[in-house]
Parts: structure tokens; sequence; C-alpha cells
């Protein structure tokens, strides 16, 4: 069986999918960009600015399904320009810092991403 999870404080899927979906033990989130659930709009700005805003609505999808950072076991990363890898490592650290914790993880170069933002993370994390 699985279970849809969404919620208010994460920007509503842009397509024909859920934030997320429960199954097997496991939570299984979409890919987030920076979009601010709260004024429907993209954070602008800086590399940082864009990643910060991906992690907050990653961590209200997770928050809703009674689940946190250190919950996740699988993040993939995908960015527009690799040249900023450092930039957002730096940004994504703040999240995941713990070496415990961390998750697995890939980053990978793509030519374009949903409403050409700089990047997307999507997110498998273990339910309890």
């Amino acid at each position: 069986m699985k279970k849809i999870i969404n919620t208010k404080h994460a920007p509503n899927p842009v397509g024909p999918y859920n934030q997320s979906v429960l199954a097997g033990g496991m939570l299984f989130v979409s890919g987030q960009i920076a979009i601010d659930p709260e004024t429907n709009e993209l954070v602008n700005g800086t590399i940082e600015a864009e990643t910060h805003q991906v992690l907050r609505n990653l961590g209200a999808i997770l928050k809703e399904a009674g689940l946190w950072y250190e919950d996740v076991v699988k993040c993939s990363v995908f960015v527009k320009d690799m040249n900023d890898y450092g930039r957002i490592n730096a940004v994504y650290s703040e999240y995941f810092n713990e070496p415990n914790h961390a998750p697995a993880r890939e980053l990978v170069e793509v030519s374009n991403l949903p409403k050409f933002v700089n990047v997307e993370i999507s997110v498998i994390a273990l339910a309890h």
C-alpha cells in the first residue's frame, strides 16, 4: 500500500505528481525547486538562496510525514552549473552536517531544470 503525503508548507506540484509517497517504510519525496510556498514565486538571487529554499521545502514535506533530515537515506541533486558545486554543498552541509546522519548522494549537472532553476533536490527517507 502507498500513502500520498502533501503539505501546504511546500510548493504545490507543477504537474501530475504528489509531493511525496510513503510506501514500504520509505518516503519518496519528489524533486523540489526554489519556489516559496507562501508566495508561489521562485526565489531568485544567489545559488545559496535557491538551495536554502529547496531544502526548506524538503524539510516541510519530511515534517508532514513525521520525519526530519536525519531520516533521509538518499539525496539526488541536480544542478544547472557544476561550478556552483561548492556553494551548493556549503548550504547542503547546514542541513546534512553530521557524518552519522548524512545520506548517500549524487550531484549531477543537467542541461535544464523545471522553470529554468539552478538546483533541484529529491530525497528518499526511512519512515519510523
